[in-house]
């Protein structure tokens, strides 16, 4: 969620850049340390992250942390120089490989080059396990400004998290901070608290022990593959509850931990999880995480898509912050919170994009998934309305897709306009099982996978069984809304695209009396009508995410 800068002015402002999870500046160029991040070089092609143990004390006062992170990865080819990143001002203290074998290393800005004696046998499986202190970036506006949050609760009580989509996980604990490799085998985060608090985390808590006095320590473990700006430690004084959903794999683990005193508002705002896990298995296949249960944690920030430990910070109240981002009244009439950082589960955790520069996979499905649940909810129409009322607030500023290798996002139109690119798919398609099928079928053809946004695009395009690939590129890759243009010269209707890329065409459905589905290019057609027509009574399909415009 997860980034953006928008400036919208006054609510629209509001209403739009506080949606978007994590503000990755747009640059005019890329530096060293960019690339070092943005791509998989030869200090980290060699070798494939399978497991991630950390390990956190965090000092509220000082607002300090000290811990470890132990790597375990499995070696795909010969390297003894590798690349861990850790920003600045977090410090690597020490390193130790397999147990026993200190590791030299140095630091290059945000990475720490670390150099092997001997290379490893190819197919060997090994570990590293990293020691780190220091005092990191402190959160400043979460989850837009993100980094280490240290707040206090209502109560006055230490209150404190971490978010860090976009600007990464290596903001606090040691990692190969790209997306494109997660732990196959899952990972551990063991969190040292005061007795006074209550540490929670992603998967299933498995082992709680007091190791000094006055302090507790809590072990939570996820099973499958997460990304690692996922792994996030919530601390505060939390209560719990849990409820069991009866899902398309079985039963489904559903745990709530909030804030003591919210209690009894989160009892009655939670009703809503069931009603979303029902309408998203049943347009996105089953819940992906079962092994490692799902939870929703009550946050010092807004909300992230925190992997089977969502982020939850909306108030307990319908909307957006109260508001209907739509515009349409269908917005407030349920927690968008807890619909869409929900969905990202499916789109984001369980399929992934391999580069930051298509994460409009992430974050176009997913706005999507706010459309799909009205439509369960309250019918087609209003979830048309509710997509359709989202255009307001699409900028047409840049590309959707960014530049690849350089840890940098496209346009935040990713949102709005990647969901509406999403409806008028839906709608080219003009069948929903169809095109339930299809969402179904990413999510298990891509089943714990990462992705470039080229095999989202060839396989929508395949099991639809119509070329979309000009309408992906004209829509993903160009500023421009393709403009429908038309005449009447008494019954002859002639059309085409105008404001489109090269090869641009579309099938389009129109109302002049009666329905037609026309195709249309950028190269004029004319069709015959049974009678002649006012030029105003030609009515576009208002699903399809384009202009009309009459000509003479």
């Amino acid at each position: 969620m997860n980034r953006k800068l928008i400036l919208l002015g006054c609510l629209l402002c509001v209403g739009l850049a506080d949606l978007k999870a994590q503000p990755l500046q747009q640059k005019n160029g890329f530096t060293r340390q960019d690339t070092l991040r943005g791509s998989i070089n030869n200090e980290r092609d060699w070798w494939n992250v399978v497991r991630y143990d950390v390990a956190v004390s965090p000092d509220f006062t000082s607002k300090t942390i000290k811990g470890f992170s132990q790597i375990s990865y499995s070696v795909v080819k010969a390297g003894t120089a590798m690349q861990i990143d850790l920003q600045e001002p977090m410090v690597i203290e020490n390193i130790v490989w397999n147990e026993k074998i200190p590791i030299k290393f140095s630091r290059e800005g945000n990475v720490y080059h670390l150099k092997f004696p001997r290379e490893s046998k190819t197919g060997s499986r090994q570990t590293i396990k990293i020691t780190f202190s220091g005092k990191p970036r402190e959160a400043v506006r979460p989850p837009w400004d993100g980094g280490w949050i240290f707040q206090k609760d209502k109560s006055g009580r230490p209150w404190m998290s971490v978010a860090c989509q976009g600007l990464g996980a290596s903001v606090w604990y040691p990692c190969k901070d790209h997306q494109s490799d997660e732990p196959d085998e899952g990972a551990s985060l063991t969190m040292t608290v005061p007795d006074t608090l209550v540490a929670v985390a992603n998967g299933r808590l498995i082992k709680t022990s007091s190791t000094a006095k006055g302090s507790q320590t809590y072990t939570w473990e996820v099973k499958n593959p997460i990304n690692n700006y996922n792994l996030i430690p919530y601390i505060g004084k939390y209560v719990h509850w849990k409820e069991e959903y009866q899902g398309e794999k079985g039963k489904l683990d559903c745990d709530y931990w909030v804030l003591d005193y919210e209690l009894q508002k989160a009892t009655e705002q939670f009703k809503q999880v069931p009603l979303m896990l029902k309408s998203f298995e049943y347009w996105f296949g089953p819940y992906p995480f079962y092994e490692d249960g799902y939870k929703l944690v009550q946050s010092p920030h807004l909300g992230m898509e925190h992997q089977s430990a969502v982020a939850y910070g909306n108030g307990f109240q319908n909307g957006y912050l109260g508001r209907d981002l739509s515009g349409t009244g269908w917005g407030k009439k349920w927690d968008f919170i807890i619909v869409h950082e929900s969905g990202h589960e499916w789109f984001a955790n369980n399929i992934t994009s391999n580069d930051l520069a298509d994460m409009w996979v992430h974050e176009g499905f997913t706005n999507y998934s706010e459309t799909l649940f009205t439509t369960s909810e309250y019918g087609v129409e209003a979830g048309n309305d509710y997509v359709i009322g989202t255009r307001k607030l699409i900028q047409n500023d840049l590309p959707i897709i960014g530049p690849y290798g350089v840890n940098q996002e496209g346009s935040a139109d990713m949102y709005y306009k990647g969901g509406n690119l999403l409806h008028t798919i839906r709608y080219i398609i003009s069948d929903d099982e169809k095109f339930r099928t299809i969402l179904r079928g990413l999510n298990k053809q891509f089943y714990h996978q990462m992705v470039d946004s080229k095999q989202v695009e060839n396989y929508i395009s395949e099991k639809s069984g119509i070329d979309l690939h000009s309408i992906f590129d004209q829509y993903l890759r160009n500023t421009q809304i393709p403009v429908f243009e038309y005449k009447l010269t008494g019954k002859t209707l002639k059309y085409r695209f105008s404001n489109c890329i090269t090869g641009f065409h579309m099938p389009l459905s129109v109302d002049i009396g009666k329905k037609l589905r026309l195709d249309v290019s950028q190269e004029w057609k004319e069709i015959e009508l049974d009678q002649a027509i006012e030029a105003d009574k030609i009515e576009v399909d208002r699903n399809f995410y384009i202009k009309k415009v009459k000509v003479d």
